[in-house]
């Protein structure tokens, strides 16, 4: 239960929420009416709730949010909402997708937004093989089945492209999201993110070495977030609240794990705490590495965005001609919060 008291400032409201965080083990910190009475951002997502915002989550309970004076509402995504149009109309302050290059196909079509963090320091898609079936690099695809998802066709595209394998010697097989086909030996090759680790579990100890799109040249932003060019000139200061939250909750998330976890099933019950324990571990390696050491939580590299946008001008994807780097993204929110966001 989040520690903000309603509107109203009712003490029982204030009491129920102590309770609940001192059955986890926590000290709560009393949020006073003044915090709970803030600034709503609404963060519309691109696909439906999960453990990949366990640390906002665990910023909302923490009150990490409530301290930099926001309330953040998540708003779950799906097949049939399109997140990037509801943040462009303005219905929404804030987006994350699941992928950079979304942005930049917004942006290359004249769609007013721009990224200004990332939430995963490198994509975890990869292409998983089993160990009687070997794939060990991108040569290795020629002559296989890759079972991949519709969505996901451009990504194969990309990573042979880099590595210079002739698609046509590839079989594209379109899938859904379980490892079925590969168990069943429908394809050779299959793909997903490494974060999803229920999803995996199926392969097992069968399992290969895996092979990600980010060691082989294809080298993407994971969960950027992003709002209209209009929002981060004229609401540049909560947005860097948002992100002060978001940086305090994932530095909770990467200190307190079991905690963050308790905290993620509280917020959705639905998932399976033990699932959820073993996800962390490999989210949180995409969340922070070397990268944030040196710059701290969310940081980006434009350098990383322009090679991004040059290989999808190569593969002729942008229709509208690509878009110019800093139409795409800003350092702007980072560099104000840069003394906020733990180097880890």
């Amino acid at each position: 239960m989040t520690l903000t008291a309603k509107p109203d400032g009712t003490r029982r409201t204030v009491l129920k929420g102590m309770a609940a965080m001192g059955a986890l083990g926590f000290a709560p910190r009393i949020i006073s009416i003044a915090e709970a009475q803030s600034r709503t951002i609404n963060m519309q997502l691109g696909w439906i709730l999960g453990g990949n915002q366990i640390g906002e989550v665990v910023a909302k309970h923490m009150g990490f949010f409530a301290k930099e004076g926001v309330n953040v509402q998540i708003q779950a995504g799906g097949p049939n909402i399109d997140g990037v149009a509801v943040v462009a109309s303005g219905r929404y302050e804030i987006g994350q997708v699941s992928s950079s290059p979304s942005i930049m196909h917004a942006v290359s079509q004249g769609i007013p937004i721009k990224c200004f963090a990332s939430g995963a320091q490198e994509h975890p898609f990869s292409y998983f093989s089993l160990k009687k079936n070997p794939v060990n690099s991108v040569q290795d695809l020629v002559g296989k089945k890759v079972g991949t998802q519709g969505t996901a066709r451009i990504l194969l595209s990309a990573l042979l492209k880099k590595n210079n394998v002739d698609e046509s010697k590839v079989t594209v097989v379109v899938i859904g999201a379980d490892m079925g086909p590969l168990m069943t030996g429908q394809v050779d090759v299959i793909t997903g993110w490494q974060t999803n680790t229920t999803a995996l579990k199926p392969l097992g100890d069968q399992r290969h070495k895996d092979l990600r799109l980010w060691d082989n040249g294809v080298q993407l932003y994971a969960l950027p977030y992003y709002a209209t060019v209009d929002t981060i000139a004229k609401q540049g200061e909560t947005l860097a609240g948002f992100i002060r939250g978001c940086a305090k909750g994932w530095e909770f998330v990467k200190n307190n794990k079991q905690e963050a976890v308790k905290l993620l099933i509280r917020e959705y019950p639905n998932l399976v705490e033990k699932d959820e324990l073993e996800a962390v571990d490999v989210m949180l390696s995409y969340v922070f590495n070397d990268a944030t050491k040196k710059n701290g939580w969310g940081q980006m590299d434009m350098a990383v965005w322009e090679s991004q946008i040059k290989l999808y001008d190569d593969l002729k994807e942008f229709r509208a001609g690509a878009p110019k780097l800093d139409n795409v993204a800003t350092l702007e929110i980072l560099n104000a919060t840069k003394d906020a966001r733990p180097k880890i």
